[in-house]
């Protein structure tokens, strides 16, 4: 989903801006997204994330605390759909730990995370 913003630049006889565009994430993403943080919390993993909308990506991180660099991104970047996929899970040092199109696919990697050995 693309959001346009209003240029800053609005006087009367200057040239007109092109507004800037920005990447963000859909309702239906954040939804399936929210949900496995929301079962990460409960489980004590994570306690707090961001979410940043620029003009080529949308990064939704993960912290364990709020001072720390992120555990994980979860990347959205339009301009790979056509060729590795547009979603991405990225961790800590910056290695790509899944990409695809689908966005639950792409999310498994981080629900492996939940699965305990129950004694």
């Amino acid at each position: 989903m693309n959001i346009p913003t209003i240029p800053t630049n609005t006087m009367q006889g200057a040239k007109a801006e092109r507004p800037v565009e920005q990447v963000a994430f859909h309702r239906t993403e954040l939804s399936v997204i929210l949900s496995l943080y929301g079962r990460m919390v409960a489980a004590g993993e994570w306690r707090d994330y961001g979410i940043s909308c620029l003009r080529e990506v949308a990064v939704f991180s993960v912290f364990r605390r709020t001072a720390e660099m992120p555990l994980y991104r979860i990347e959205k970047r339009p301009k790979l759909r056509a060729k590795q996929g547009m979603y991405a899970v990225v961790g800590t040092n910056g290695q790509v730990l899944k990409r695809g199109h689908d966005l639950k696919s792409v999310l498994g990697v981080l629900e492996r995370k939940l699965i305990r050995v129950v004694e």
